[in-house]
């Protein structure tokens, strides 16, 4: 059985014990969150949403945050002497999926 959510502009696809990092959520370590955005449920049928699944939700649990590594943006401009770096580290949530509701 697996589901494709919808979290932070991307989707995941996810199955029960699974471990993901997706973008920054507002829940603390150790919490529960509940991700409603279901796209697709898979458990031996396919239900496709419309576009989401309706009564679908899908529960995991909150093991860490972080930051991912550092990103390096590098702007230039020939023949002017422009140039400009710039770092980026992005925010991160760790969850392991519990439940998928169907």
């Amino acid at each position: 059985m697996y589901a494709i959510i919808a979290t932070g502009g991307k989707q995941y696809k996810v199955s029960e014990g699974d471990i993901i990092k997706v973008e920054k959520l507002d829940a603390n370590v150790g919490e529960s969150f509940t991700f409603d955005q279901v796209l697709i449920v898979n458990d031996g049928e396919m239900k496709i949403g419309n576009p989401t699944v309706q009564g679908a939700t899908v529960e995991a649990s909150v093991l860490s945050e972080g930051r991912g590594k550092k990103v390096i943006v590098y702007r230039y401009k020939r023949k002017t002497g422009y140039h400009k770096k710039n770092g980026h580290r992005q925010s991160y949530t760790e969850v392991k999926i519990d439940k998928i509701n169907a």
